[in-house]
């Protein structure tokens, strides 16, 4: 599924005893770990935007680029949702088609 409000609740709460660390990643590959993330009911996501903002500092990159028929929720709502939910993290996100 894409990102929805209602489902915030599903998305990575960081264990206390245990902190997630960014790692080190290339933005090709943080992106596919965001796909496999929404795959996956936005199971860890906010980590894995973590990654891709690292990396897109690391590279100089502006946007991050998603090809939409790789997104669970394929219509322009769902696109919409992912824009800003990803804005809010400071990445801007782009859909190539």
């Amino acid at each position: 599924y894409c990102i929805l409000p209602a489902e915030q609740s599903k998305i990575m709460q960081p264990d206390t005893t245990q902190q997630m660390r960014v790692s080190a990643m290339n933005m090709n590959e943080a992106i596919e770990a965001i796909y496999t993330s929404l795959e996956n009911d936005n199971e860890d996501i906010d980590f894995h935007i973590a990654n891709l903002k690292t990396a897109m500092k690391e590279e100089d990159a502006k946007e991050a680029v998603f090809q939409t028929d790789r997104l669970a929720q394929n219509n322009r709502q769902g696109r919409k949702v992912m824009q800003a939910y990803f804005k809010k993290r400071g990445i801007k996100v782009v859909f190539n088609t």
